[in-house]
């Protein structure tokens, strides 16, 4: 169950949401429904497969889901929530953490995970559960570590928010890490770097003479890493 419902999260948080379901959400309530809808129905559709009784504890997920994108909404027609490309960054991580620690509230409270030993009851559900953990870390590296490379490689680097109607090689991205981490995973570590070469002989001669160098460097950069821990991640369990 615990694999699961963090399954849920990345498939209804980051796949099904795209960017004009972000773009609502953060201007109207009636996006924040709607989104946090999406994730009450695919929480609870994921529950089902492991437990029916379960779907008290969907609805607890998706409400607060709700409640939480809603907190920025209020706050940003009453103070400036505008900053630099970190706060976006801090801003992400933050609301991430808020959407995580809820679900693992639910778990513990539902008595699929114990408090007092949570990291380790965390490891054993991903040791004994591998076909999950693998699923959780493949679909980690698409779309959810794409908007993280984002946020850090324009926050870190380039001072703004991400710009995603602007952001080039999504699909390229997405390729390149699943590729990386089955090399890591496969213990052909030597061969992940080889993977960033075609792209890098065909666009580097083009974007390294421009103003976006070095952004297109970081952004490289942090999706291999992203990569590259992933699939030692998914070695160690």
């Amino acid at each position: 169950m615990v694999i699961t419902i963090l399954l849920s999260h990345l498939v209804s948080d980051f796949l099904l949401q795209n960017d004009s379901l972000a773009r609502w959400k953060s201007r109207q309530l009636k996006g924040v429904l709607v989104h946090g809808l999406i994730v009450l129905v695919v929480t609870w559709l994921f529950s089902l497969t492991r437990d029916p009784r379960w779907w008290p504890w969907a609805l607890f997920i998706g409400l607060t889901h709700m409640l939480i994108d809603a907190v920025p909404l209020w706050l940003g027609r009453r103070v400036p929530l505008q900053g630099q490309g970190t706060f976006a960054l801090a801003r992400l991580l933050v609301d991430q953490a808020a959407h995580v620690s809820i679900i693992l509230m639910a778990l513990v409270a539902s008595g699929y995970l114990e408090a007092s030993s949570l990291p380790v009851d965390l490891y054993f559900a991903l040791h004994s559960n591998r076909s999950l953990a693998f699923a959780l870390g493949y679909v980690f590296i698409t779309m959810p570590a794409w908007i993280l490379v984002e946020f850090m490689a324009f926050g870190l680097v380039n001072g703004s928010a991400p710009d995603f109607s602007q952001a080039t090689n999504k699909y390229v991205g997405i390729l390149e890490r699943g590729l990386i981490t089955t090399f890591v995973v496969t213990g052909q570590l030597t061969l992940a770097p080889v993977v960033a070469l075609p792209r890098l002989v065909l666009e580097g001669p083009q974007v390294m003479g421009s103003r976006r160098a070095t952004l297109y460097v970081a952004e490289l950069l942090a999706s291999v890493m992203i990569a590259i821990v992933t699939g030692l991640a998914l070695r160690w369990v």
